[in-house]
């Protein structure tokens, strides 16, 4: 008889691959260790089956650590047998308000008596609510008492029930690791261990890679807001970025898209609707630009968090979706210059008149003067990098949009001759097929030969965005990105995660543990029976120097038109949009150019 995948959002390939293993089996691998769990001893007996025979027997041939049960009667029943051995008899906790059969009474009732359960137990597990409860609205409230209650009685305590791919509380900020750090490391309690569904929870503690904030701390805030970037700076992120638009009085901002109704409310401003205008060399869909605002109009707007994963339900942080204020380019700068940190990221994609303003403002801000921090400006526009690298001494990051798996060795020199490191797509570099990982390119390795550092994006923590092999894991992510493909930096909406990745000292050990190394491309592709395995993909196209090449850029004193521009009228997004990134192509650059000199020409 085989085995199928019970929890329907994990993927089915494997489904009726491995046969349902017994004892023996398990114990044949070798474990480190060994738990059973004996969840139905009642039922056993019923049926004229004793469990307490099997583990005296089993106990013989194998070494078990821990035998569990739901049941007082059952370990009652077996405490005189495993006194003198080193198995750990552990009583475990249900639901509060359920039954213990085999002595009629509440969980809820049974905890209130842990001296009791110290006569046949050495621990219990209890399922992780008790130790941190959990509010309707998913934020945790303050932890209880049992964790000490245990320890006081003399019982060691256990907590249950973690998954990597189910909704927890806001606070962990879908990152694994910092729930389970929340119950091994919190200040006053520390559990003696945890069952979780995704035993491989791996770090690193290494100078690289570089944390690169995406609009800053934008999975806990809405980003390119003060709370983004103060979080972002609290947490000690590496490098704070900031998504540089200008508005129609030619001030530059820090927002997260060109694109007005992604990531603030001005949908719901009824005067700001005229505005909207289409213009699809920048987007498909109708839109409310930044240079249709002055800043004293943008600064009336709410910012609205990012809910990339909102398709599958997942939200970001809903207490503070619509809180902080933004920044002008200039209040992000004196922000950031006096706090510890490696740098900051200017991020350009307009280039008519936006490069010598955010090089004026860069100067004013006294960023030419001092040295204690690096400066990047990224962009997927070549030719404002060869602009900037012209007249600044700053570090240039080319970003390339495509999905690439390769690049010409003329493509390579010529991104070399106007930058210093690039940013490319996670798929460029670990490409999947139904999420499930197919291989690791040669990307990252060319561009090292050619003295560029690579960063990647975009990383999230949200547990649908990981492939398959990650174990829906961002820590893990994060490791075989820095661990198998050598990438120098990572650009994320959860720096939290990465910092903390950094931080963990596990490979300082001569011989790491497995847990600790990268993930083996194809490694569960190859597991898949060949019924299983998804349709072959065609290979991701190589990046040529068409892909590079840009037109010189517009001057703002041009004389140009304004066509191409159609007012419509919008409603709010029936559900929040993706992350507005706007694609470097040639057109786009061409025509926002016009737009917005339209517009400055009318101030």
């Amino acid at each position: 008889m085989a085995v199928t995948q019970g929890i329907y959002s994990r993927t089915p390939q494997f489904d009726n691959v491995e046969a349902i293993n017994a004892v023996s089996d398990v114990t044949r691998l070798k474990p480190p260790g060994l738990w059973l769990n004996i969840q139905y001893d009642m039922f056993y007996t019923q049926n004229n089956m004793s469990m307490r025979s099997f583990l005296i027997s089993a106990s013989k041939t194998s070494i078990i650590n821990y035998v569990s049960s739901p049941e007082v009667g059952f370990l009652r029943s077996i405490a005189a047998t495993f006194k003198q051995s080193k198995t750990k008899l552990i009583y475990r906790f249900l639901d509060s308000d359920a039954i213990d059969p085999s002595i009629d009474r509440s969980y809820e009732s049974v905890l209130k008596n842990l001296t009791f359960i110290k006569t046949f137990a050495s621990g219990i597990l209890v399922p992780k609510n008790y130790i941190w409860p959990v509010s309707p609205t998913v934020y945790l409230e303050s932890p209880t008492s049992i964790v000490k209650d245990a320890h006081k009685a003399g019982l060691e305590i256990y907590a249950s029930d973690f998954a990597n791919d189910v909704v927890f509380a806001y606070n962990y900020s879908y990152d694994p690791v910092a729930e389970y750090l929340s119950f091994v490391d919190y200040p006053g309690f520390s559990v003696d261990g945890v069952l979780t569904d995704f035993p491989v929870t791996a770090s690193e503690a290494i100078e690289n890679p570089l944390v690169i904030t995406h609009n800053g701390a934008s999975g806990m805030y809405p980003g390119c807001t003060d709370l983004a970037y103060k979080q972002a700076v609290d947490d000690k992120a590496d490098i704070t970025d900031c998504n540089v638009q200008i508005t129609s009085d030619k001030v530059p901002v820090c927002l997260s898209s060109i694109d007005l109704i992604q990531g603030t409310t001005v949908a719901q401003v009824p005067p700001f609707i005229s505005r909207t205008s289409t213009i699809p060399e920048i987007q498909d869909t109708a839109g409310i630009f930044t240079f249709n605002l002055t800043w004293e109009e943008i600064q009336k707007l709410r910012p609205e968090i990012s809910n990339p994963e909102f398709e599958y339900r997942l939200v970001r942080n809903p207490a503070y979706k619509n809180a902080g204020s933004f920044w002008k380019l200039s209040d992000f700068l004196a922000f950031t210059k006096d706090k510890i940190i490696k740098g900051v990221m200017l991020k350009i994609e307009v280039s008519i008149g936006v490069v010598d303003i955010v090089v004026s403002t860069l100067s004013d801000a006294g960023y030419d003067n001092q040295t204690g921090l690096e400066v990047y400006i990224r962009s997927s526009n070549s030719t404002v990098l060869v602009r900037l690298k012209q007249q600044t001494k700053y570090s240039l990051v080319y970003t390339v949009y495509e999905t690439i798996r390769d690049s010409t060795p003329s493509t390579i020199e010529d991104i070399k001759s106007f930058a210093h490191s690039v940013a490319v797509f996670k798929e460029s570099i670990y490409p999947t097929n139904m999420d499930f990982v197919t291989s690791l390119t040669g990307v990252v390795e060319q561009f090292h030969a050619a003295n560029l550092a690579v960063y990647s994006y975009p990383f999230r923590n949200e547990f649908v965005e990981q492939a398959w092999d990650f174990f829906s894991d961002p820590t893990t992510e994060i490791n075989s990105f820095v661990q198998g493909a050598k990438v120098d930096g990572v650009i994320t909406d959860f720096h939290g995660t990465a910092v903390a990745y950094k931080s963990n000292k596990c490979l300082n050990m001569k011989n790491p543990p497995s847990y600790m190394t990268a993930v083996q491309p194809g490694a569960l592709l190859n597991a898949m029976t060949p019924s299983a395995l998804p349709p072959a993909q065609p290979p991701n196209p190589l990046l040529t120097d068409a892909n590079v090449t840009e037109p010189p850029l517009l001057s703002m004193s041009a004389n140009s038109p304004t066509s191409g521009v159609t007012n419509t009228s919008v409603a709010a997004p029936l559900s929040p949009p993706g992350n507005g990134q706007m694609r470097g192509d040639v057109s786009v650059f061409v025509t926002l150019a016009l737009v917005m000199l339209g517009s400055f020409l009318l101030i």
